[in-house]
């Protein structure tokens, strides 16, 4: 058995799955596998050959968010420890959610506290039929603050408001309404939800999946002014202009799969 907290794999389509793999303890994470997951990130972010990323878990729980140990750890910290430990689990999830190649979760049984950061992180999230999910801090005397900024955006402040304050644990029908997760489907068909996006993304331009990745980011929550204006079209006469963008209208003119398709045939 494998007993590496995390599992790294990129097959040759340039799709790298991480893999949680503490299924003793719910996938639950620590500093150091939070220090070891930052790292994998860095890497993946600086290997041009990866075009997406899934994130995965070992067992039957997704996240169960911190580790009860290094809990039991932090409440023993100082102030100035404290504050390293939070801002290294900042640190992750800004990594995770600002990662410019798509981010996939698959998620089956539970996710809670850091398990649903984690999710919200990434750009799309199949969950299984039987999921539950729960921020859960509250209960602890606790607040869910570094996963905030992810989850908010993710689900609004309405619903943040009733789940943050409640730490209730709702279902994945739920999770679906209030948009953290994109699809439900049978724990059996998580791998071919997954698969059916991977092939999604493998027939669009790479450069231009990052590219429209970083514009959601851009125009998000900005006013409708010229100097948006001015930013998207000034993105579109770019891309327009580069060699995936000719490439790309070329081959749909004559009705022919793109270069970045063509090699992966």
């Amino acid at each position: 058995m494998n007993e590496e907290p995390l599992i790294l794999e990129k097959d040759g389509r340039g799709v790298a799955r991480l893999t949680l793999n503490r299924p003793e303890v719910h996938n639950a994470f620590d500093d150091e596998l939070i220090a070891r997951f930052t790292d994998l990130l860095g890497g993946l972010e600086k290997d041009g050959r990866v075009r997406a990323l899934v994130l995965q878990a070992n067992g039957k729980n997704f996240s169960a968010g911190a580790d009860l140990r290094w809990m039991r750890r932090m409440a023993d910290y100082q102030e100035q420890e404290n504050r390293r430990d939070a801002l290294a689990l900042a640190e992750l999830m800004r990594r995770l959610n600002g990662l410019p190649i798509p981010t996939i979760a698959r998620v089956q049984g539970a996710a809670y506290g850091g398990g649903v950061g984690l999710i919200a992180c990434c750009d799309m999230a199949v969950a299984s039929e039987d999921s539950m999910f729960g921020l859960t801090e509250v209960k602890l005397g606790l607040i869910p603050a570094v996963i905030s900024p992810y989850v908010v955006a993710a689900i609004g402040q309405r619903a943040a408001r009733r789940w943050f304050l409640t730490a209730g644990r709702f279902d994945a029908a739920e999770a679906h309404r209030i948009g953290l997760i994109h699809e439900v489907v049978p724990e059996t068909r998580l791998s071919d939800k997954v698969d059916a996006l991977l092939d999604q993304l493998a027939s669009s331009g790479p450069r231009a999946v990052t590219a429209a990745k970083d514009l959601v980011f851009s125009v998000a929550n900005r006013p409708l002014d010229t100097s948006l204006i001015q930013d998207t079209a000034e993105r579109i006469t770019r891309v327009r202009a580069s060699e995936e963008g000719r490439e790309g209208v070329s081959a749909f003119l004559e009705k022919r799969a793109p270069g970045w398709v063509a090699d992966k045939c």
